[in-house]
């Protein structure tokens, strides 16, 4: 991938929404919701933004959630990509 986030920004990819229910009901692709999972593709470099001291707590390769209606979203190389800041991913899922 050839984008560098500046900042405290983060590049994520969104995660496919599931396609049935647990009970094994097949939703059609108009009520599927907005899935709020995604995979984290690159991370800022932190520093000071604001006149605040930034740590990134999130690293390539972890899956978050993220902001409902965060981000920006782009599409590089046929993949769809949304940069967010990182005070938009709200867990990290383990």
């Amino acid at each position: 991938m050839n984008l560098k986030p500046l900042g405290d920004r983060v590049v994520i990819k969104q995660l496919e929404a599931e396609e049935t229910t647990k009970s094994g009901i097949v939703l059609p692709s108009q009520s599927k919701e907005k899935p709020q999972q995604a995979q984290v593709l690159a991370v800022g470099p932190g520093g000071v933004v604001d006149g605040k001291e930034i740590k990134m707590e999130v690293k390539p390769g972890d899956k978050v959630i993220y902001s409902k209606y965060a981000g920006t979203e782009v599409k590089v190389n046929d993949d769809e990509l949304i940069i967010v800041r990182q005070n938009d991913i709200l867990a990290i899922v383990q």
